[in-house]
């Protein structure tokens, strides 16, 4: 790549994210203390990416990727996309504010996927080329809560400007990617179906039994895990931690770390420790937050934050790489389609409905919670999971059986921070 393209590719990587953190993090206390939301329909908004994730297969599989150049699809989402976020802080209730951010998930989550199309496309050795451009992406993450947090917005009550941020950054993004290296549909003139574009033809993976409770554990870890996007800033902001946003931006940065020490510990543990360790950060990262105050056990709930580097590098990453491994070169991007739709999707979707009644339930008379029975059902659901694949998933020394396929096709995989 010619050092123009690289840095263009790197501003829309920082760009994507930075839209999605500008505003996503904060989304719970800005819908309770500005729009008076419930607890339900907290996590009702927060359901809206899940949904998004679940028909994003379908834009990119049968438009995108048949008849429109991905940097233009990419660069059209984002200015609709700027206009929906801006067009979100005239909305005074939640009832009005639902529809509309149910739309901006449907269009941004589809560019989650079309920003790795466009990259990849330029890349001769995407191994290599690749990570350095898409860690802006979790930096751009990063930046926005920093801004956050350093501004007081959570604070002040401010948090309006958190949108005003995000359609500004997507109106960038939206007018950069028109000025992005083309990259043609990849399937113009091709029939798509619909096992396709879910990755249907990987389903064949599930006859191995371990494979089966992987999967089986990747859905069910992300109902535990909807309570910590969902719930973890107003908690922070409910018991007074200053610069909420700021502070979670901790569990990005832990990310990148553990990201980076990987290589060593994959070698070391293989793929059953490495799985059962990051479901185990999920039990501990709860615990903490149940525990965990402003006061001596400040520590607890810093470090709660810091556990999100273990708990999505140790199980999701891992995850993929025992996906890609054990589908081969022919199912690897149908079986990662497949496994993204049912984690990000299915069991995200299933989380989020269900942790704003649990939530609700322990609202106390003075309108505050009781978190510590609260982040203790997460951990006690993480701890279930967690002992059930213990029990059921067979490592075989690292080495499994790749199952007959017996279907054709490929898809797009979303990627998430």
């Amino acid at each position: 790549m010619t050092i123009i393209t690289r840095v263009k590719l790197s501003a829309m990587m920082f760009l994507e994210f930075f839209i999605w953190g500008a505003w996503f993090v904060t989304l719970g206390t800005y819908l309770t203390k500005t729009l008076h939301a419930t607890d339900v329909q907290n996590g009702v908004a927060y359901a809206t990416q899940s949904l998004g994730a679940i028909i994003a297969p379908f834009i990119i599989g049968l438009i995108a990727d048949k008849y429109f150049a991905a940097q233009k699809i990419l660069g059209i989402l984002h200015l609709i996309g700027a206009a929906s976020l801006w067009y979100a802080t005239t909305l005074t209730n939640f009832d009005s504010f639902y529809p509309n951010i149910l739309l901006y998930m449907i269009i941004y989550m589809p560019t989650l996927a079309l920003v790795n199309s466009v990259a990849f496309k330029q890349m001769t050795n995407p191994s290599k080329e690749f990570p350095p451009i898409r860690v802006l992406g979790t930096a751009g993450w990063i930046v926005a809560g920093l801004t956050i947090g350093w501004l007081g917005w959570e604070k002040s009550g401010s948090l309006i400007l958190t949108f005003q941020m995000a359609s500004v950054a997507s109106l960038l993004l939206g007018l950069l990617s028109f000025a992005l290296p083309n990259t043609p549909p990849v399937k113009k003139g091709q029939k798509t179906t619909f096992g396709d574009i879910i990755g249907l033809e990987s389903i064949g993976l599930l006859k191995n039994k371990s494979y089966l409770v992987f999967f089986l554990a990747s859905v069910a870890i992300c109902v535990p895990l909807a309570f910590y996007y969902n719930f973890t800033n107003p908690f922070l902001n409910e018991v007074k931690v200053d610069a909420a946003a700021g502070k979670q931006s901790l569990g990005q940065i832990s990310e990148l770390l553990f990201m980076a020490l990987m290589p060593l510990f994959f070698v070391r543990l293989g793929v059953k420790k490495m799985l059962a360790f990051g479901m185990l950060a999920w039990v501990l990262r709860y615990v903490f937050f149940a525990y965990g105050d402003t006061g001596a056990n400040y520590w607890m709930l810093i470090a709660g934050i810091v556990m999100h580097g273990i708990c999505y590098d140790f199980f999701f990453v891992t995850g993929q790489i025992y996906t890609d491994n054990l589908a081969g070169e022919r199912f690897k991007s149908a079986a990662q389609g497949f496994i993204t739709l049912a984690t990000y999707g299915v069991g995200m979707l299933i989380g989020s409905y269900i942790s704003g009644p649990i939530v609700n339930n322990w609202k106390t008379a003075d309108g505050l919670h009781n978190w510590q029975t609260i982040w203790l059902i997460p951990a006690g659901i993480a701890a279930f999971v967690l002992l059930a694949f213990l029990l059921l998933f067979k490592d075989r020394n690292h080495v499994e059986t790749k199952p007959d396929l017996d279907a054709t096709g490929a898809d797009n995989v979303l990627v998430e921070v």
